[in-house]
Parts: C-alpha cells; sequence; structure tokens
C-alpha cells in the first residue's frame, strides 16, 4: 500500500493502465473529456509495474486495471466508473477531488 499511496500523493485522479488494454483507453479518454489532467501509471511500461499490480490486487483491484484513484481514494476500475458516469455523479467526484473547477 505504501508504494501505490506515494503515487497517489497530491494527485487529483491516478489511473494505473495497461498501453494495451482498451477499457484503461476509455477511461483515460472519458476523464479527460471533463477536462480533468489524471496522472496516468501504464504498468507494462514500468519496471515495477508487477509490483504494483500486486499491491493493487491487495486492495482489491480485480481486474487490476483500469484501477482509477480520485482525491487519493480508490473509485474501481472501468465498471465503477461507467456506472458513476451514468448516474451523472463523475462529475462532482472530480470537483469534489479538485481535479476540475467548472
Amino acid at each position: 500500500m505504501e508504494k501505490i499511496s506515494s503515487l497517489l500523493e497530491d494527485k487529483p485522479v491516478v489511473i494505473f493502465s495497461r498501453s494495451s488494454c482498451c477499457m484503461s483507453h476509455t477511461i483515460k479518454s472519458l476523464i479527460s473529456g471533463y477536462g480533468a489532467n489524471s496522472t496516468v501509471y501504464e504498468l507494462d511500461e514500468m519496471s515495477n509495474g508487477p509490483e504494483i499490480e500486486r499491491a493493487l490486487v491487495e486492495l482489491g483491484c480485480k481486474p487490476t486495471v483500469p484501477a482509477v484513484f480520485i482525491g487519493q481514494q480508490l473509485v474501481g476500475g472501468a465498471n465503477q466508473l461507467m456506472s458513476l458516469q451514468v448516474k451523472n455523479q463523475l462529475g462532482a467526484l472530480l470537483r469534489r477531488a479538485g481535479a476540475i473547477w467548472i
């Protein structure tokens, strides 16, 4: 968890992704569509990617990507983000985290 916490520090939106994952791409596009500038960690391009992926599993991320943290809190994966979008709650969550202002 410490490894994950250090990557989340002072960042309103963090996405753990794989460069070849279509759902990760969809979630990154969804969040950037709000104008939020998210920090993206491509686990398949990081030397410690497998270690981070194990830490995500310990946090309950299944599947491990995409894993989205908003306001340093785990929101979940693609299903959870799409559910928030359908319920019109994602924008408010991004605003509370300071990721967007409008």
